[in-house]
C-alpha cells in the first residue's frame, strides 16, 4: 500500500501535543474530597465506568488517525509487465575440411571453432540457430532450433574425419554451404536471417560459386558474415606419411577477396581470426551487429482504499457519542 499524499501522514504530529493537553487536563480537574477515615471505603467495588472513562479520547484519536490516512489517499498498486522477444534464425556454416587440423589456432583450427561458437550460442538463448557443415560438399548436421543443448551436443560431434576417412569429398566447398544454409533460412519467418561463414581456404569445389550463392542469400534476405580462419603466412598442417601423421608448415592462402565479395553483396561482413583470441573477437563483434529485439511493456493500475479508513473513523465518532450519552453522560 502507498499514499498519493504522503505528506499529509505529518499531520499525525499534531496528535502529540493533544495528548499531552489532555493528560495535564485531566490530572488538575480529577475530583477530590476529603474525609476522616478511607477504611469504609475499601471494600467499595469499584464501577466499570472507571475503565471507560478513556475510551472516549481514546475513540477520538483512531478517529483523527483514520481521517489523515483518508486525506493522505492510500493506494494498492498492481504492476506486470507484457514481454516480447523477437528473435534472430542464424545458420552457422562449418568447414570441416582437412585443413582445419592445422595447428596456427590452439590446439587446431577446428577445436578452437567449436569452442568460440559454443560461447556465441549459449549468448543467445532466445534465437533459432542451426548448423552446416561442408568440406567438397555440405550438409545440415542440424536444423534451426531453439533446443541449443540439443545442437551444442551435435556441434561437439563434428570433427575432420569424416573428410580424411573419405565420407564426404574433401576440399572446400564454399557456394555449397552457403546454398545449403540458405535453403535452411528461406522459408523463415523471422525479420533477421543470417549465415555465419567459417573457413580457411578458397572454393575449389561444388557446383555453386559462392557469388552466385551470395547473390541466392540476398534474394532470400539473409546476410552473410565471413570468417577467413588461419594466422599470416605459413601454418602447420598434418600430413600422412609412412612414419605417421606429421605436421609441415605450408602457405595459409585465404580468398579474402571473394569471402569479402561474399559478405558485401549479401549485406554483412568479413572478418580474419588469426588466433583464438581474434575469433573470439569476431564472433562477440557478430553478435553486437545482429542484436535481438526485446519491447517491454509495463503495466500499473491504482486502487483507492481510503474506504476502510473512513468507516472506521465515523465509526469510533458514532461510538464515542454513543459513550457520551449514555453510559458516561455527564451531569450538569
Amino acid at each position: 500500500m502507498i499514499f498519493e499524499n504522503i505528506e499529509c501522514l505529518f499531520l499525525l504530529i499534531l496528535l502529540i501535543p493533544y495528548i499531552i493537553w489532555y493528560v495535564m487536563r485531566h490530572r488538575q480537574s480529577t475530583p477530590a474530597m476529603q474525609v476522616s477515615d478511607t477504611h469504609a471505603y475499601l471494600k467499595v467495588p469499584r464501577s466499570y465506568k472507571i475503565y471507560l472513562l478513556h475510551v472516549p479520547f481514546v475513540l477520538r484519536l483512531v478517529a483523527l488517525t483514520m481521517l489523515v490516512f483518508v486525506i493522505a489517499r492510500p493506494q494498492t498498486t498492481d504492476n506486470w509487465q507484457n514481454t516480447e522477444i523477437e528473435g534472430i534464425d542464424i545458420m552457422l556454416a562449418v568447414d570441416v575440411s582437412t585443413s582445419m587440423l592445422a595447428q596456427d589456432l590452439k590446439p587446431n583450427r577446428i577445436e578452437a571453432a567449436k569452442e568460440v561458437a559454443a560461447e556465441f550460442i549459449n549468448g543467445r538463448p532466445n534465437d533459432n540457430i542451426g548448423l552446416t557443415i561442408f568440406a567438397g560438399e555440405s550438409f545440415t548436421q542440424c536444423p534451426l532450433t531453439i533446443d541449443h543443448a540439443v545442437l551444442l551436443n551435435l556441434f561437439r560431434d563434428i570433427d575432420c574425419s569424416i573428410a580424411q576417412r573419405g565420407m564426404i569429398d574433401d576440399g572446400t566447398a564454399i557456394g555449397m554451404g552457403i546454398a545449403n544454409a540458405v535453403s535452411r533460412l528461406k522459408d523463415s519467418k523471422a525479420k533477421s536471417k543470417v549465415v555465419i561463414l567459417l573457413t580457411d581456404g578458397s572454393n575449389n569445389r561444388g557446383d555453386i560459386s559462392p557469388l552466385t550463392a551470395a547473390e541466392i542469400a540476398k534474394s532470400f534476405g539473409v546476410r552473410v558474415y565471413t570468417i577467413g580462419v588461419g594466422t599470416n603466412g605459413t601454418a602447420p598442417y598434418p600430413v600422412q606419411t609412412q612414419m605417421g601423421v606429421q605436421y609441415i608448415n605450408q602457405p595459409v592462402e585465404i580468398d579474402e577477396s571473394t569471402l569479402t565479395q561474399i559478405a558485401t553483396t549479401s549485406g554483412g561482413n568479413y572478418f580474419r581470426a588469426t588466433s583464438n583470441d581474434k575469433l573470439r573477437q569476431v564472433y562477440a563483434e557478430i553478435d553486437k551487429l545482429e542484436k535481438t529485439k526485446l519491447n517491454v511493456k509495463e503495466f500499473s493500475k491504482r486502487e483507492e482504499e481510503y474506504q476502510m479508513f473512513a468507516w472506521i473513523a465515523l465509526a469510533c465518532v458514532l461510538l464515542e457519542v454513543l459513550l457520551r450519552n449514555s453510559v458516561l453522560r455527564r451531569i450538569p
